[in-house]
């Protein structure tokens, strides 16, 4: 299904490369005259160093270790017959001589004049007399041109070539577009840009060991497939690839979008580093009881592929469409909804700092399941499975404390395996919350805010107990209320005001709670966070509005609006 979709795609675009034909970058043009006499080299580049020239389309083949020409175009090896480094003598002569057999066979075929000029070039090639550039790299591609035409782009060579290269009819079945065919042993076009793999490109379809053969059937046999597909699926995946609105990397994963017709809808903006804006606007449309903008039945498409060795895995296909997309993606966002820091209303988030907020590094340590199913929930719904939770409560433990993209993860978590729940539900302070784990978190946050006051300590409650407190209340609570007696008893004598209004928040706070819990579940270590996260989030919001009215701060707010918004990796890609 995915090779058939990337197929019909490829229909669209306007500048395919020829049958055959890949882009292919070019450092020097060498150019002759008609009787195939060297006039020079013209330089593709800009003149940056390592620069490997203007990317043209061109003859293509693959290669791994073995010799193998490509018409035309080649490095200095089989072009000139110059070896690059570590190169042995025997297989750069071997190299030179299939690329001549090449040309030769090419002009006998169409009878080109410029082809015979090229092969007169080859005859008398002396490497020693040609007047290289100075900066010549056996390593870079090249090719010819003859009286001011450039062969490669010459109609002729281009028939000659997929003529060549196409499979024509045979006894196998493709098993992209069905019709009987000589399927091509080895697909002709790597995949290029997925994070980790071979910067030349990686395959798609292939089997080179014997475990993954079978019925006899190797290479590219396994899985059938034309030329002409084998090509057209590869220089769509490719072109999506390199368009900014089709493509996203998360991690070590390389998501491509299309539409089966062009709509003019991206997601990728939505899931990268989406515009509040934009997002209030995509919720604002999405009305109780219809679709959140005009129905698009438009079907639409997503993959998602990483790389392994030299080949390409197909982590995830999804095919929906347009108007689904829409539906869920408003979802998404209602679904992370959530104050900042300071109780202002918080930004969305994008796909990558959710995901990578539940590990250490996310450039090492984010595996490829993570951003997989948050994308297939944000784009075809659904609930987010409880081992996200579990990640982001033991990365809480880890790190002794919580982010806000992490506490969004856990209440979009937490409310996505709900049936029905309201847009505004756990966005802010609920002050009507009875639930005893929730209420635990506000009373860790309120002990805090109590010794911060009282004696500013280098290593906080949240440093040393937050792992246990969020986990195994009735461990430590006690502990910490016993402490804090002792806290509060400074800020009576030297604060009254902020002890006052402390106490009053720890008993209101106490009330509701009949005991400390020995253990919390999964779900209520997630209701923990959210409860010390809103409880800190209030108290700087109330610090703030106070002092942006220009009203003297309460004692007890001294602190918090003297305090910085805590400080969150910056997590993009």
């Amino acid at each position: 299904m995915l090779l058939e979709r990337l197929r019909e795609y490829s229909f669209r675009l306007k500048d395919l490369a020829p049958p055959g034909y890949d882009q292919t970058a070019i450092r020097w043009l060498i150019n002759l005259d008609a009787q195939g006499n060297c006039l020079g080299f013209i330089t593709t580049t800009s003149g940056r160093k390592r620069d490997r020239g203007k990317v043209y389309f061109a003859p293509a083949v693959l290669r791994s270790s073995n010799v193998k020409a490509s018409l035309l175009v080649g490095n200095g090896e089989y072009v000139l017959g110059l070896p690059r480094k570590k190169s042995k003598p025997a297989r750069v002569r071997e190299c030179h001589q299939a690329f001549v057999a090449e040309v030769d066979a090419c002009a006998k075929a169409t009878n080109l004049p410029e082809l015979q000029a090229v092969l007169r070039f080859l005859a008398d090639l002396d490497p020693h007399t040609l007047p290289l550039p100075d900066d010549f790299d056996p390593e870079m591609n090249l090719t010819f041109q003859v009286e001011g035409k450039l062969l490669i782009e010459l109609s002729e060579i281009q028939d000659y070539w997929a003529r060549k290269q196409g499979g024509g009819e045979g006894e196998d079945l493709c098993l992209v577009c069905g019709r009987h065919c000589r399927a091509t042993e080895r697909h002709p076009l790597k995949l290029k840009g997925i994070p980790g793999g071979q910067p030349t490109g990686m395959t798609l379809v292939s089997a080179n060991k014997p475990a993954f053969e079978s019925y006899g059937l190797k290479a590219s046999h396994i899985a059938p497939v034309c030329r002409d597909c084998a090509e057209r699926y590869a220089k769509a995946a490719n072109d999506l690839r390199e368009r900014e609105d089709s493509r996203l990397v998360v991690g070590p994963l390389l998501y491509l979008f299309w539409t089966r017709r062009e709509t003019g809808f991206s997601v990728v903006n939505f899931l990268s580093q989406p515009k509040p804006a934009e997002v209030q606007a995509l919720l604002n449309a999405a009305v109780r009881g219809r679709p959140p903008v005009e129905v698009d039945p438009e079907a639409f498409y997503a993959t998602a592929l990483s790389a392994s060795g030299g080949r390409v895995v197909v982590r995830d296909w999804l095919e929906t469409t347009v108007e689904e997309v829409k539906e869920h993606l408003a979802r998404w966002f209602r679904l992370q909804r959530l104050v900042d820091w300071d109780g202002t209303e918080g930004s969305p988030y994008g796909l990558y700092p959710l995901a990578a907020s539940l590990v250490r590094d996310p450039r090492q340590d984010l595996p490829p399941n993570v951003p997989k199913v948050m994308l297939r929930v944000a784009l075809k719904g659904g609930p987010l499975p409880s081992w996200l939770l579990y990640q982001a409560v033991k990365r809480n433990r880890a790190e002794q404390g919580l982010t806000r993209p992490r506490a969004a993860l856990i209440k979009m978590v937490l409310l996505s395996q709900q049936t029905t729940f309201q847009e505004d539900a756990m966005v802010q302070l609920d002050a009507d919350n009875r639930e005893p784990a929730y209420l635990l978190g506000r009373l860790l946050a309120v002990l805090e805010q109590v010794q911060m006051l009282a004696v500013s300590p280098k290593a906080t409650l949240i440093d040393r107990f937050y792992g246990t407190a969020s986990s195994a209340p009735a461990s430590v609570f006690s502990r910490l209320l016993k402490g804090a007696q002792a806290h509060l008893g400074k800020l009576r004598k030297e604060r009254p005001g902020a002890y006052n209004a402390l106490q009053e928040r720890l008993e209101a706070i106490l009330g509701e709670l009949t005991a400390f819990p020995p253990v919390l579940s999964l779900e209520e270590q997630g209701l923990f966070s959210l409860g010390y996260y809103h409880q800190r989030a209030w108290d700087r919001a109330q610090a703030k509005s106070r002092k942006a009215a220009g009203l003297p701060l309460a004692e007890e707010d001294l602190t918090l609006a003297a305090e910085e918004t805590p400080e969150e990796a910056t997590v993009q890609e």
